[in-house]
């Protein structure tokens, strides 16, 4: 039973592994549309499509009677409450495998979604579909979460129906380990929303952001870049964190319960009635830190949130950039961003999604800073000097969107990607920026879509 902060400290510190043994997460949704009628997919076409992907050998996840997702081997496909797909990925040695696995699913939904006329979009935020118009679908918690989110934040339900994202999970081999790289990934918010800047289409019209979706998760219950994530948070301050903080939902049996007249402080002292007093599990504790929508978070392992979808073509930039600063360069990099001012950073995580580059950090552009962290990331991941079987390191994945090849080897498309981060360094534009140029010519829908 989880009753007092030493049980969570304990839980945190139970993530402890050596550096050898770092694994990596990688997370990212999509959006799906009929290719008929424009309409984001219903559940009776997720039903369809998931039926059709169990073909691949991925096996149903099922509540109530209802398909809500697939697992096979430690992967998972899962529903967001706007019926869009996530892929949870395995915990992997490197990007090479990471990217792998990222392009053996593209492969098999490209192959359900061509035969089911199904689009996909990525993108941090729906370009198209106005919010009364997305279904949802029969997953217990979403319910709940539709009635209680909007309490806390205007654009709650946008976060929930509208918005995609990709998420990195990466390990710490110690309390001072978890430290520096918190500080880090919280400090760089803002360069990472300028960099994946990805959503800046809305209800088909331009908006006046790059980055929408992070406009929407500053504006989310529950979401944010508290100000206590500077100030060399250990386990212990973290655990205070999520002490005080109020609880979303409490899973008893097969019933949802709501949290929102109760703080997890509550939960620990037996001081709720709806679930008779009992007091929360490991379990609990691990839902309740992942509805926490922080812009980063703490579980057994830190999860970086900040970035927009983007497409398949520049999908492992994002991973390979954190792990070569937390995994390949963390002192330098620490030593960098630790001389910045928190009041700074949050002004410059405010402003990012808006003003992108020309965002002021610490009296330079973040054009400048990303072309500072985008080297020091180069000079991590040649430290860890990690081989795929042509004898490149993981720095090829810092390169999108400057060309991409596709060769087919054995009926399967092999994406090679050479350079998408150092392209967007160059000519200083963004996703966001070639979305911008590519529809506002004939804001044709197809534009869009992935091709």
């Amino acid at each position: 039973m989880i009753d007092t902060k030493d049980e969570i400290v304990k839980y945190f510190k139970s993530g402890f592994k050596e550096s050898k043994n770092f694994k990596i997460g990688i997370e990212h949704e999509k959006f799906l549309f009929d290719d008929k009628s424009n309409k984001r997919l219903d559940y009776l076409k997720i039903k369809k499509m998931f039926s059709a992907l169990i073909e691949f050998g991925w096996n149903p996840i099922v509540e109530q009677d209802n398909i809500i997702g697939l697992n096979k081997g430690g992967k998972n496909i899962t529903l967001e409450p706007g019926n869009q797909i996530e892929l949870s990925g395995d915990k992997l040695n490197n990007i090479h495998e990471g990217c792998a696995e990222s392009q053996d699913y593209l492969f098999e939904l490209r192959q359900v979604t061509k035969k089911l006329g199904i689009n996909i979009v990525s993108a941090g935020f729906d370009p198209i579909s106005k919010l009364k118009e997305i279904p949802n679908n029969p997953k217990q918690r979403y319910k709940l979460m539709t009635k209680d989110m909007p309490l806390g934040g205007s654009l709650s339900l946008d976060m929930m129906y509208r918005t995609c994202g990709t998420q990195i999970n990466l390990d710490y081999s110690s309390e001072e380990d978890f430290i520096k790289k918190f500080k880090i990934v919280n400090s760089v918010v803002p360069i990472s929303i300028a960099l994946f800047a990805n959503s800046s289409i809305v209800e088909k019209k331009q908006t006046r952001y790059l980055s929408y979706r992070s406009k929407v998760w500053q504006n989310t219950s529950r979401g944010g870049l508290p100000k206590i994530f500077f100030d060399n948070l250990d386990f212990e301050k973290y655990a205070d964190f999520i002490i005080n903080f109020p609880i979303l939902f409490i899973q008893d049996g097969l019933k949802y319960i709501s949290g929102k007249n109760y703080k997890f402080s509550n939960f620990m002292n037996g001081e709720i009635k709806e679930i008779n007093n009992r007091l929360p599990s490991q379990k609990d504790l691990s839902t309740h830190l992942s509805t926490i929508f922080t812009e980063n978070r703490l579980k057994k392992y830190i999860e970086v949130r900040s970035m927009d979808t983007c497409g398949w073509d520049c999908l492992c930039s994002g991973p390979a950039f954190f792990v070569g600063i937390l995994y390949g360069n963390l002192n330098e990099v620490y030593e960098l961003v630790s001389k910045w001012d928190k009041d700074k950073i949050i002004n410059a995580y405010l402003e990012a999604p808006h003003k992108g580059f020309n965002t002021q950090l610490m009296g330079k552009d973040l054009y400048y800073w990303s072309s500072i962290l985008l080297n020091l990331a180069r000079k991590g991941l040649e430290n860890r000097d990690i081989l795929n079987k042509k004898g490149n390191n993981e720095t090829v994945f810092l390169n999108h969107l400057q060309k991409r090849d596709i060769l087919n080897k054995g009926g399967r498309n092999e994406i090679i990607f050479l350079s998408h981060l150092q392209k967007i360094i160059n000519n200083r534009t963004t996703n966001a920026d070639h979305m911008i140029s590519k529809f506002s010519k004939n804001e044709d829908l197809n534009e869009l879509y992935d091709k």
